[in-house]
């Protein structure tokens, strides 16, 4: 009898679980909606592709901007022309005005490979490649063909064994030509040049979004912002306090991890500092004002956490912080630069790699406060205690 009332306890309890998550759909959505849709959009993202796509820049000192026959980018690279006419390589031109031709290396082992050869200065070339959207630059000098690329970047290694195989298979019908590896030594062509900026950014958004955001949360839930209204204190300075408190914990951090990383990957800053810290600043305030609002009305940390996961995985995965988006395709290119991490992310490694200054991180520090300063108005707006 005794074990057949404890059965029966048992059983009202799972129902009544069952029926108090059936009575929240918001913890339905991120509890097993959400997952699968984050599953589905990974799933997109890092599903290998039958075609690759490696952009490789060829250095040439007239390429067809200064070209007076119009159609010949490739003019001071006679090999590399030879053989990418040889193989009937498609010429195109994009649209900020770079030509480039199209190879396409059929491998029914590895997956097929499209080359895409653009012609540029060596300057530029360096920007591209600082920024993750060249794998290789490919020179020739006195009739040798010169591969530069990072040695410790796998993906570069690939593409110079598929590139100089296609080279070497070239060689009767094209002109022979000579190679040689050049490892690049510049500041900032290094992967943890690139990545080092995007855990800077990261650090910020996702300790604005649980310091500041989830910490809200919580305390409403537990009753505790219920408490304080009984208090004088006004709202502002209630929010404006944790927000600052987190922002002089997002330096220690940012300075921590740009201390380790200089002292143990040689990492350095290239730009100015005082730049950096405006951008950095205008990110916490960005992502600061995004949790205000996010946490103004919630109050169970169940669809917070979920909340939070749906704003920061999404520009976590898609930001550029661990590799380029440029490897997403063409037509989300311009979506995600508009992100707030995109921003702040881009404007970091344009500092630290590429030497930038005020002049060219003014536009990204002035979106990323105005933003801030909108999402924490309209929260200040909307918020409650309880």
């Amino acid at each position: 009898m005794i074990e057949r009332i404890s059965n029966n306890q048992l059983w009202q309890l799972i129902l009544a679980n069952i029926r108090e998550l059936i009575r929240e759909p918001g913890v339905l959505f991120w509890g097993i909606i959400f997952p699968i849709l984050m599953s589905l959009g990974l799933g997109v993202a890092f599903t290998k592709k039958r075609d690759v796509i490696t952009n490789i820049a060829v250095i040439g000192e007239n390429h067809i901007k200064n070209s007076p026959s119009g159609n010949n980018p490739f003019d001071t690279a006679s090999a590399i022309l030879s053989f990418l006419q040889h193989n009937k390589a498609v010429l195109s031109r994009d649209k900020s005005g770079i030509w480039f031709r199209k190879l396409m290396a059929p491998d029914d082992k590895l997956g097929n490979t499209s080359f895409i050869f653009m012609a540029m200065g060596n300057k530029e070339a360096m920007t591209l490649l600082k920024r993750g959207n060249l794998t290789m630059i490919l020179d020739e000098k006195d009739g040798q063909l010169q591969y530069h690329f990072d040695p410790m970047n796998p993906d570069a290694q690939l593409t110079y064994l598929k590139l100089s195989r296609l080279f070497g298979i070239a060689g009767a019908a094209a002109h022979e030509t000579n190679t040689e590896i050049d490892p690049l030594t510049v500041e900032g062509t290094r992967y943890i040049d690139f990545l080092v900026p995007g855990l800077i950014a990261m650090g910020v958004m996702m300790s604005c979004m649980w310091g500041v955001s989830y910490a809200i949360i919580e305390r409403r839930s537990k009753k505790l912002l219920r408490r304080m209204v009984a208090t004088p204190m006004k709202r502002s300075n209630f929010l404006i306090a944790l927000i600052t408190v987190r922002i002089l914990m997002n330096f220690v951090e940012a300075g921590l991890l740009i201390l380790v990383a200089w002292l143990v990957f040689h990492v350095s800053i290239q730009g100015s500092i005082l730049a950096l810290a405006a951008l950095f600043v205008s990110g916490n305030i960005a992502f600061a004002g995004i949790a205000v609002l996010l946490a103004s009305h919630t109050a169970k940390t169940e669809i917070g956490n979920g909340l939070i996961n749906a704003i920061s995985m999404p520009m976590m995965v898609l930001s550029g912080i661990f590799f380029s988006y440029h490897n997403f395709p063409e037509w989300s290119i311009p979506f995600i630069q508009k992100f707030p991490l995109t921003m702040m992310a881009d404007g970091i490694r344009s500092i630290m790699i590429e030497g930038a200054g005020f002049a060219e991180t003014a536009m990204p520090v002035a979106i990323l406060a105005l933003t801030g300063i909108v999402f924490f108005i309209a929260g200040m707006k909307i918020f409650k205690w309880h």
